[in-house]
């Protein structure tokens, strides 16, 4: 006969036990955590390609993706998917464990990338492609504050800094170091770097944090 004096919740067996991991892979309130989720990733797909069709440089990833596109002819959406996948297997040995987020990260952040880019002009005269680069970093920001905000997993690359992080290694050190390294092969791939990529350096971190602030999903109080 099955005891009646638990006290520690549900029971766990039948549909209610997969209500815990269920709620932990997408908590409430879900219908906004997952519009924020898609829309942050839109966003930063088209922040890259405006930054990417300026011409006048890019973050230290972008530059990889293209030196990768300009050495096979895959699309930069393409290595951008490529990419992000072969970084999640590093998470392996750093026992990182990957969210909805990440997984869908690695899955839309290309294709948005390669949309933006046939849906985009290319501008000619300088004061175009200046508000397109300023404009595309921007658009990032505010497109990473809403992933970052939707909390539903980190990205495949910033899960490798916080995996290196969790490993003794300084945050600050482990990014800068994975960040040259790939900003250096990338160059030498051929992708653009310039002063976009040093005005993308200095200014996303606290653009990011101003839209963060206003966009990170509170989980509801009390019960539901």
């Amino acid at each position: 006969m099955a005891s009646s004096t638990s006290t520690s919740g549900p029971a766990d067996t039948g549909p209610i036990a997969a209500r815990p991991a269920r709620a932990a892979l997408l908590p409430r309130p879900r219908a906004r955590r997952l519009v924020q989720l898609f829309a942050g990733l839109y966003l930063f797909g088209l922040g890259a390609a405006l930054q990417l069709e300026s011409g006048l440089g890019l973050d230290p990833w972008t530059v990889l993706h293209q030196g990768l596109s300009l050495r096979t002819g895959l699309s930069v959406g393409t290595w951008t998917v490529i990419v992000g996948a072969l970084v999640m297997l590093l998470w392996i040995p750093l026992r990182q464990r990957p969210g909805l987020g990440t997984l869908c990260n690695v899955l839309a952040l290309g294709p948005a990338v390669d949309v933006s880019l046939w849906l985009l002009p290319e501008p000619q005269e300088w004061p175009w492609r200046w508000a397109f680069l300023l404009l595309g970093i921007v658009v990032v920001a505010v497109g990473s504050g809403c992933y970052i905000g939707a909390g539903l997993g980190p990205g495949p690359r910033d899960g490798l800094m916080t995996g290196l992080a969790a490993r003794g290694v300084s945050p600050r050190l482990a990014r800068t170091a994975v960040e040259l390294a790939v900003l250096a092969v990338g160059f030498l791939l051929g992708g653009t770097v310039g002063i976009g990529t040093l005005l993308f350096a200095l200014g996303i971190g606290p653009i990011v944090q101003f839209f963060l602030r206003r966009l990170t999903v509170s989980a509801p109080q009390g019960p539901r």
